[in-house]
């Protein structure tokens, strides 16, 4: 899913696993970017107990959390280059270790990865790999921004408006300018 920050990636994904057969099963989301380096294998993977310090209790990760269902790889562009690597060997493999463990786990995920960025352009300055992205890219989703969607401005005010228990009407010199203001914040602005 392609889409400036605040354009709604993540809820296109909580669409995408609502209205297909994984429905009834995990929606796990993770920001790629929120976690750091040196954990990334435990967060994605697990952890056995003692596999390092903290590791207390056999701990499973998003991968195995999300088993059946949907992972939401927000902002994948930000994942560091180690990880892709073993993230690409899942896409593969379809099967994980834990962090210290010894034992293979199948798991059966769908993937739904976002990006702000050109990973094309990622991919030229050496920071994606080539491989990873022809995995993730099977089907692409774009979003533009707020400012290009036209009166798509009131039909989601409205939903907020609803949502949020609000009763008004917009005069036409508003709803002039909402169409003006170029959003550089998107949905997340409105």
């Amino acid at each position: 899913i392609l889409g400036p920050s605040g354009s709604g990636k993540e809820v296109i994904a909580q669409m995408i696993h609502r209205y297909s057969d994984r429905r009834d099963k995990p929606f796990v989301a993770v920001n790629c970017g929120s976690i750091p380096n040196d954990l990334q294998a435990s967060e994605f993977f697990g952890a056995v107990k003692g596999a390092f310090t903290g590791a207390v209790a056999d701990r499973k990760g998003h991968f195995e959390t999300a088993n059946g269902g949907t992972l939401f790889l927000d902002e994948v562009g930000n994942m560091p280059y180690s990880m892709q690597i073993l993230l690409l060997r899942v896409l593969q493999e379809g099967e994980i270790m834990r962090v210290g463990g010894g034992s293979i786990i199948r798991v059966d995920v769908r993937i739904v990865a976002a990006t702000n960025e050109s990973l094309e352009e990622k991919i030229q300055d050496g920071s994606f790999r080539k491989d990873l992205y022809y995995r993730l890219n099977a089907l692409t989703v774009e979003i533009p921004p707020l400012r290009k969607r036209g009166d798509d401005i009131f039909l989601l005010l409205d939903y907020f408006m609803r949502k949020m228990g609000g009763d008004f009407t917009l005069s036409e010199g508003v709803k002039a300018f909402l169409r003006r203001h170029p959003w550089p914040g998107n949905i997340r602005e409105l």
